[in-house]
């Protein structure tokens, strides 16, 4: 079977379902790969015949966000440092002293604006949560920076992608698979650099 007929035998629910749960785990802080998902979801949609609601998509993105966001606040809160300082542990390459160095230094300086623009950088949109927690920020003030981040990351993605997948749909209708394999491959890649700009920055921050 073609891979596009394959992808498009997927129900919608279980795009919706997998996207919402994926993006609320990773808001939780556990890294996965949140965005990936919300862009593949997001050129599934796009493609000719294909029953998935881009609104949806983007629905289901924001809805996981916020609960992820509020579940990992409230354990911030309860668990304070040691439950970051455990989460570096188990996921040294994404959550190591370096990145939690930075992220709370962004806290530091930025506070409930961290959360809101945090959404669209890989690092903090999963410690955005227990930080904020961690740190005491007023939970009124953390769900509205939270879900407005958190409109804007998943709506602002899923329309560009959208678009853009219906566009290169006209350019490369044999191969409009291409479009998910780069969007991985382009996913993986910001993902590396930007841990790698994390450990930089947390390098500098620890030269006296």
């Amino acid at each position: 079977m073609h891979v596009d007929m394959l992808l498009l035998t997927i129900p919608p629910l279980a795009i919706y379902l997998l996207c919402g749960a994926v993006v609320g785990v990773e808001s939780i802080g556990i890294p996965l790969p949140g965005e990936i998902v919300l862009v593949g979801a997001a050129l599934l949609a796009a493609r000719p015949g294909s029953h998935i609601d881009p609104v949806a998509v983007a629905a289901a993105a924001t809805t996981g966000a916020i609960i992820g966001d509020s579940i990992g606040y409230t354990v911030g809160r309860r668990y304070g440092t040691g439950l970051l300082e455990r989460l570096g542990r188990r996921f040294p390459r994404h959550l190591g002293p370096a990145h939690l160095t930075v992220a709370q230094r962004v806290f530091d300086r930025y506070g409930v604006w961290a959360v809101l623009f945090g959404r669209f950088v890989a690092i903090l949109r999963i410690l955005a949560g227990p930080l904020a927690g961690t740190m005491r920020m007023r939970y009124p003030a953390f769900l509205v920076a939270n879900a407005t981040g958190a409109v804007l990351w998943a709506g602002g993605t899923v329309t560009a992608i959208y678009w853009l997948g219906i566009v290169a749909e006209t350019w490369l209708k044999r191969f409009s698979w291409i479009g998910l394999v780069v969007a991985v491959v382009g996913g993986l890649l910001i993902s590396r650099y930007v841990r790698h700009r994390v450990e930089r920055a947390a390098a500098r921050e620890g030269t006296p």
